[in-house]
């Protein structure tokens, strides 16, 4: 880059500046007759920011502090009810609207496990309780985007979860050699087609009841986007898949979860993948960073760093 990072400091504080005097309502438009006007100031530039946490996190107080005003959530735990049943929805609602903050996404969906992403008996009633959760939501949350994924047994993997960082902070990384030999799991190996043919079950079986609901549905990439851990392959671990989803069942309710980390590993262009799909396909977008150490594509050793 032509500008360094003192360079880039000095530019943001006369942009700041400048900002102040004209106030946040005003544009920074040339003077000069004839000039295009600016649009109107849109705060957060529309983007409704979300911290992940519960009503009872330490999270909450600087969510508050740093005006981030959504929480990406799981309902709370009621004793002797279902997580998708009305009656939870409508306190995990309420917890949230007592703090001032707004209760946007869930992610990791409570009803949605290995019998539907590995096809096994009790698939149907999970997919039932599924769509359910989904309508109750919206009728008494208000919650309008689930997160999910289709990594079964094995979510996300990171081989350290205490890697000390830059000035002692502690980060998590993954190198594929340290688990790539680890023993399969109870389910044997799973294929990809298998993988495939579930996710299209699942795929007809939602998509057009979340689009009767307007709920919208963002399918979150493999993490690690490697091709199988412990037997089990992965299937959302490239663009090209991810287009293999979309076009599964073409409307919003069939979206995508941005996560810059995960795609930026696969060896994608952000900016150019952002403009590609869109505000259409993309529902959400999980904001981290991550630093490549394998040299390969997609990565297969990799350390989450700071935003820089």
């Amino acid at each position: 880059m032509k500008d360094n990072r003192r360079d880039f400091l000095k530019k943001s504080a006369s942009l700041a500046a400048a900002i102040s005097v004209a106030g946040l309502g005003t544009s920074l438009a040339s003077s000069k007759k004839g000039s295009k006007k600016s649009k109107p100031y849109l705060k957060d530039a529309g983007i409704k920011f979300a911290f992940a946490m519960d009503p009872k996190s330490p999270k909450v107080s600087f969510a508050k502090q740093m005006a981030v005003n959504y929480a990406v959530s799981g309902p709370i735990r009621v004793p002797e009810l279902n997580p998708w049943d009305p009656k939870v929805i409508t306190a995990t609602k309420e917890a949230w609207d007592k703090l001032g903050i707004k209760w946007a996404v869930v992610e990791g969906p409570p009803t949605l496990g290995s019998q539907t992403k590995l096809g096994l008996k009790g698939r149907d009633e999970e997919i039932s309780n599924f769509i359910t959760f989904m309508k109750n939501l919206k009728q008494y949350g208000d919650v309008d985007i689930i997160c999910y994924n289709w990594m079964p047994v094995i979510s996300w993997a990171r081989t350290n979860k205490a890697r000390p960082g830059r000035g002692g902070a502690l980060v998590m990384d993954f190198d594929y050699d340290l688990m790539k030999n680890a023993p399969l799991t109870q389910y044997g190996e799973v294929s990809k087609d298998d993988l495939w043919k579930n996710l299209e079950y699942f795929v007809k079986a939602v998509m057009p009841e979340a689009d009767k609901i307007g709920m919208r549905l963002s399918m979150h990439p493999d993490d690690p986007q490697v091709d199988v851990i412990q037997g089990i392959s992965r299937i959302m671990n490239s663009v090209g898949n991810f287009d293999r989803l979309l076009s599964m069942h073409k409307s919003k309710s069939n979206g995508v979860t941005m996560c810059q980390g995960n795609f930026a590993l696969m060896g994608v262009n952000i900016p150019t993948l952002v403009r590609r799909w869109g505000k259409d396909v993309i529902n959400f977008v999980h904001f981290r960073n991550v630093q490549d150490l394998s040299g390969t594509v997609p990565s297969i050793k990799f350390t989450e760093t700071f935003h820089d």
